[in-house]
């Protein structure tokens, strides 16, 4: 295995992480606002999860192909593989990511799934300021 063949394999490890982290958020957001986790609410994570999948969705919609995956692509011509080629893990990962359809079909899914991820600032706002206030202590002093 060279460093490109490495490398891509990286790229396309990252790749399924940024999905994961993607798909898996929005259903842990919901169910910590149910379950009043506050960390849930955190400011930092909710904005990178809402650009994360705003990039998702402008480039299906632009027909934009993900930067990632022109890496990966590059990376694999580079060491003389096509894209099926790799290590175990990588293949692994990349057949997790992509599948054989058009693209066209996935783009209103990425509208959808940025819909409900917009939905849940609604659902579950984000916390805008810093509560230095343990939550114990808020809700006491609430009802006093």
């Amino acid at each position: 295995m060279n460093l490109y063949s490495l490398l891509a394999d990286l790229v396309v490890v990252v790749h399924l992480a940024y999905v994961l982290f993607v798909l898996l958020a929005l259903p842990v957001i919901l169910f910590g606002g149910w379950r009043g986790w506050e960390w849930v609410r955190n400011r930092a994570f909710r904005l990178m999860h809402l650009a994360m999948i705003t990039i998702v969705v402008v480039e299906a919609l632009l027909s934009i192909t993900c930067p990632l995956t022109t890496l990966e692509d590059y990376l694999r011509g580079q060491a003389g593989q096509q894209v099926v080629q790799g290590s175990f893990i990588g293949r692994l990962a990349h057949d997790l990511l992509f599948f054989d359809v058009p693209q066209q079909f996935f783009t209103p899914i990425y509208c959808l799934f940025g819909a409900l991820v917009v939905g849940t600032l609604f659902l579950v706002p984000i916390r805008w300021t810093k509560n230095t206030e343990p939550h114990s202590q808020h809700l006491a002093s609430s009802t006093d």
